[in-house]
């Protein structure tokens, strides 16, 4: 199974990457600039032709999301035009395209976690910008799955969890949220879902209950600030840095685009439709802060 996965440095291609070297069956080529640029959406069809793949993963975005409030073009270049190019690539190459989307989609003012039917209602640039790019991807077309995802971590790239442990470090007290809600995820869990995913797509073509909008976060929930303890906890235990945390409500610390307060995200429709569940959130965690460490 050859995967073109857009992106060179991001969490979830490098994830992918990492799986695929222990599976004999499955490559992945990375495509990212120069030679695919989201930016420049002329790229796109040539890149994934020359690629020649049996399945596309759409993993690469613009996630700035508080820059995305002063540069709405490019974080819907990105997230709201490029996915449906890649749809429509996909669909003309007859392979089916796996497209990473986010809770952002959401408003968060709902009290439980949200299900793929839920209304949508983004509180910014970036959420809007990822619903466009969902509603890109189905009008291209039908052979698809758009899995959403939050609170994303990983030994690679960018992310929370490297935040807080490099933030440690230099000092002993940090003031992290503590009312909003999600589901920490390992890429590496998402890269795991991902082909198992494109596995029962290939194997199943004509499948609809294999197509459409899933949800796919770590199971469980916990708080920003909650995260950032067992973080630490996890850290102590293997002699890295460790802070005290102070809960702080999100008022207390304002940004240029809302957060959603909740951010969990209901599994159950790919734990029905693909058998796949993924690993409780704190039995992911010490994997990564341990390899963080090293």
């Amino acid at each position: 199974m050859r995967m073109a996965v857009t992106g060179l440095h991001g969490q979830v291609v490098q994830s992918l990457i990492e799986r695929a070297n222990n599976i004999t069956d499955v490559s992945i080529v990375p495509l990212g600039r120069p030679e695919l640029d989201l930016q420049d959406t002329g790229t796109i069809d040539p890149a994934l032709k020359s690629a020649r793949p049996d399945v596309i993963v759409s993993a690469a975005a613009y996630t700035a999301v508080d820059r995305a409030e002063s540069e709405q073009d490019v974080a819907m270049t990105v997230n709201g035009v490029a996915p449906g190019l890649l749809a429509a690539t996909a669909k003309e190459l007859g392979v089916p395209l796996i497209h990473i989307s986010t809770d952002y989609v959401f408003d968060g003012f709902k009290d439980e976690p949200y299900r793929e039917e839920d209304a949508v209602n983004p509180l910014g640039v970036y959420g809007l910008s990822k619903l466009a790019g969902e509603h890109a991807v189905r009008q291209a077309t039908a052979n698809h799955i758009i899995l959403r995802t939050a609170w994303v971590y990983s030994p690679f790239g960018a992310n929370f969890v490297k935040t807080m442990l490099r933030l440690a470090g230099d000092r002993e007290e940090l003031n992290v949220v503590g009312d909003q809600l999600g589901a920490p995820t390992n890429a590496l869990d998402i890269a795991d879902a991902v082909i198992g995913v494109a596995r029962q797509m290939l194997a199943r073509p004509d499948d609809m209950q294999k197509r459409g909008t899933f949800h796919l976060s770590g199971t469980g929930y916990t708080d920003w600030a909650h995260f950032a303890e067992t973080i630490f906890e996890i850290s102590a235990t293997l002699g890295g840095p460790q802070a005290k945390i102070n809960r702080i409500a999100t008022s207390e610390y304002p940004t240029p685009a809302r957060r959603p307060a909740n951010s969990r995200l209901d599994n159950d429709k790919l734990r029905r439709n693909f058998s796949i569940v993924t690993p409780e959130w704190r039995e992911s965690l010490p994997r990564v802060v341990q390899r963080l460490l090293v």
